[in-house]
């Protein structure tokens, strides 16, 4: 017997990107599939692949910022399925990498609506149709949340925001039997997964500073939700699991031997990497030969 048979999951931003690899993974293991998307045209996509491969599947077009629209869309699906065992938020939107002075209060209430109020509003709802059977709720947060790069302040709040909901409604709901956890996916390429599908453009040098030897794939993502949605996680709620390649584990340092490294591994050639270490102090030392290389280059 497949691990969710008779069973029904609600995934958000279910149509294309991690989520389509969510729905996936979770209809061909038995589960029948409500997508809510935004992206009509991309949910139709995606519900008929599911139908495709004998999934049951239907497409809801909810904005989950919009309680009115989270209340009907979690209402149709317990109409239509009789049922809700799983709801995984996903749906999220990312940051415009502008800085904190030009970012817009508007931006910052569109991420927070999104990626966090949409996670609050889809549980609070899916709730009154799941404590009649118990079930459970993942968060898609992100590594965002436990650490930075420049000007993502609205993303990663909302993803640190999404970390403090999930614990608080693992507490709050394990009276109805109803687990919730989180993920924190790293670099994910979703490329396949999008509508239509791309070929991904990533370069050695993406996939080696990733211990685990390359970029994540929406499927790596698709079979932790599946293992933490199924009975086989039983003894888990209320935590959140890092997935990105070892990237998080990983101390860095910038110095000269990475930068070789990284030259190398860009280049293809571990002899090129440290002939071009090599020219950029001789460089340094000696203006001329830095005026000799640009004339090179110029050419």
């Amino acid at each position: 017997m497949k691990r969710f048979e008779g069973k029904t999951c609600i995934v958000t931003g279910g149509a294309r990107g991690i989520g389509a690899a969510i729905a996936w993974r979770l209809g061909v293991e038995g589960c029948s599939i409500a997508v809510f998307d935004i992206d009509e045209e991309a949910g139709v996509y995606r519900v008929g692949e599911l139908a495709k491969a004998g999934v049951e599947a239907r497409f809801y077009r909810v904005d989950v910022s919009r309680e009115d629209e989270v209340s009907t869309g979690v209402e149709n699906v317990y109409a239509d399925f009789g049922r809700i065992n799983v709801l995984v938020n996903n749906a999220g939107i990312g940051f415009t990498g502008r800085s904190i002075e030009e970012q817009s209060i508007d931006e910052w209430r569109r991420i927070i609506d999104v990626n966090l109020t949409g996670p609050w509003l889809c549980s609070k709802h899916a709730v009154k149709y799941m404590k009649k059977t118990g079930g459970v709720i993942v968060n898609i947060a992100s590594t965002r949340a436990l650490q930075s790069e420049p000007n993502t302040e609205p993303y990663s709040a909302s993803k640190g925001g999404l970390l403090a909901l999930t614990h608080s409604l693992a507490i709050s709901l394990a009276k109805y039997g109803i687990r919730v956890l989180a993920v924190s996916p790293g670099w994910i390429d979703t490329s396949e997964w999008q509508v239509p599908p791309r070929k991904p453009s990533l370069t050695p040098l993406d996939h080696a500073w990733h211990p685990a030897g390359r970029v994540g794939k929406p499927e790596d993502v698709a079979s932790l939700v599946a293992f933490l949605a199924s009975d086989e996680a039983g003894w888990m709620t209320g935590v959140n699991v890092v997935i990105d390649g070892g990237v998080s584990s990983r101390m860095v340092y910038l110095d000269e031997e990475v930068i070789k490294q990284g030259l190398s591994t860009l280049l293809g050639d571990p002899g090129l990497g440290e002939l071009v270490v090599k020219l950029a102090y001789k460089a340094r030392e000696d203006k001329a030969v830095l005026e000799k290389i640009r004339s090179m280059l110029m050419r």
